[in-house]
């Protein structure tokens, strides 16, 4: 299956999601943040004093925002959200980023207090980029569609969760795994 098709079959099984929702669904704003890890390694650099270290293809701190939509009876939520994800290594004489674009469309089943849930994700323009003495690197990988699990405790508004991520990035012929857990954030409006 292409990453076009890929999309399309998001988007279709989101329009499914909602249009079972009962006209008295609840349709809110969102803000998520969370921190993954894992995958394999992206990048390794070498300090000037021996020390090395690396980025994870999973690996980044994330931000973004997007819509709930909580069905009548309160049981079934879909969550659609776009986010910043974003890595970097930092040296005195230049730095690396790992810098992509997640697009998430969730479905949870709730019960009181909990939630827990998969879908789709779809990374857009997924960028390796150097600057000083690091300038000469810069990979553009292909976006990649995954697979997202997600648990989350619910309180009031808020949700604190887990989630694996599964996916893996492409570039110039060459693959790269980028699954991992991460932790989760999320505040409904």
């Amino acid at each position: 299956m292409t990453a076009s098709m890929r999309v399309r079959s998001a988007a279709a099984w989101a329009l499914a999601a909602l249009a079972t929702a009962s006209h008295a669904a609840e349709v809110r704003p969102v803000v998520v943040a969370g921190y993954d890890a894992g995958g394999a390694s992206v990048i390794s650099l070498t300090y000037t004093n021996g020390n090395t270290d690396s980025i994870r293809a999973n690996e980044g701190l994330y931000a973004g925002a997007g819509v709930s939509v909580l069905n009548g009876a309160g049981n079934i939520e879909f969550l659609g959200t776009l986010s910043v994800k974003y890595m970097a290594l930092h040296a005195d004489n230049g730095d690396i980023t790992w810098l992509r674009y997640p697009l998430d469309a969730l479905l949870f089943y709730r019960v009181p207090g909990f939630r827990v849930g998969g879908g789709l994700t779809y990374v857009i323009a997924p960028r390796l980029k150097g600057s000083g003495e690091a300038s000469s690197i810069d990979m553009k990988f292909d976006d990649a569609a995954g697979v997202v699990l997600q648990a989350d405790y619910l309180l009031e508004r808020v949700s604190l969760g887990l989630r694996y991520t599964i996916l893996d990035y492409k570039s110039g012929g060459n693959t790269i795994k980028g699954s991992g857990v991460g932790v989760s954030f999320g505040f409904t409006f």
